[in-house]
């Protein structure tokens, strides 16, 4: 997933709620990881992730709940595999919720595994708004990042112009992630600085919970499907 001048990030993001039935076929996903995705044109990184218990932060987990994530460095490709990809299909016959995001990144600070990703500089601050936070918790620090995680999920449950959130993981305890849309990026920003993720976010940097961490915003170009009994679909650009 290396870093191309001019040539920014495309994200696709399909959150998956599954079917009683379906939750093994949903865990087969979790085991073999982007191997299940195939040959896809244009793929740079992909990742399958794991949720809370309903979609939380919470250390309970929620195995009809996942999260696919893939970053592209063609918007071609990335939208030809929102539309009618093999992959994203499987996961829509298994579903009963799915909404799939495209996302194009404006801002990246840190890594995924290494890796960083291409932005655009193009932004609106009065558009919607998403982001994606990724972090490799310290096994020392571990009970401490996660003595935040209900305040952190409230708060973000009442924050204003929250439109979206969920809780992601790539591994249980240690490898934590969270995307969140907002109204705009104002909305964004102040939850960023207040409450519980203030505190949160202050403790894990003075104090090095992180082995890795990486946080990106992005401009949605679409969001469509369902989550959670409300009805997303729109396309922003």
């Amino acid at each position: 997933m290396p870093r191309e001048a001019g040539l920014p990030t495309v994200a696709v993001l399909l959150l998956t709620r599954f079917h009683s039935r379906a939750v093994p076929w949903g865990l087969s996903r979790l085991v073999l990881g982007a191997r299940a995705l195939g040959r896809v044109p244009g793929l740079r990184f992909a990742r399958v992730l794991g949720s809370g218990r309903g979609g939380g932060f919470g250390l309970a987990p929620g195995f009809d709940h996942q999260g696919l994530i893939c970053f592209f460095d063609a918007e071609d490709c990335a939208r030809a595999f929102a539309a009618d990809s093999p992959a994203v299909r499987a996961y829509r016959g298994h579903a009963r919720e799915s909404l799939c995001a495209l996302l194009r990144a404006t801002s990246c600070r840190g890594s995924w595994s290494g890796a960083s990703l291409a932005v655009s500089a193009q932004t609106n601050a009065d558009m919607p708004m998403a982001a994606l936070t990724r972090a490799s918790i310290r096994l020392r620090h571990a009970a401490r990042f996660w003595q935040h995680a209900p305040a952190t999920h409230d708060g973000i449950a009442r924050a204003e112009g929250c439109r979206l959130a969920i809780g992601l993981g790539e591994a249980p305890l240690l490898r934590q992630a969270t995307f969140s849309l907002w109204d705009n990026r104002a909305a964004m920003d102040a939850y960023a600085r207040s409450g519980a993720h203030q505190t949160a976010i202050q403790g894990a940097y003075q104090q090095g919970w992180f082995s890795e961490s990486m946080f990106v915003r992005f401009a949605p170009i679409s969001i469509e499907g369902q989550w959670h009994g409300e009805t997303h679909g729109k396309t922003f650009v």
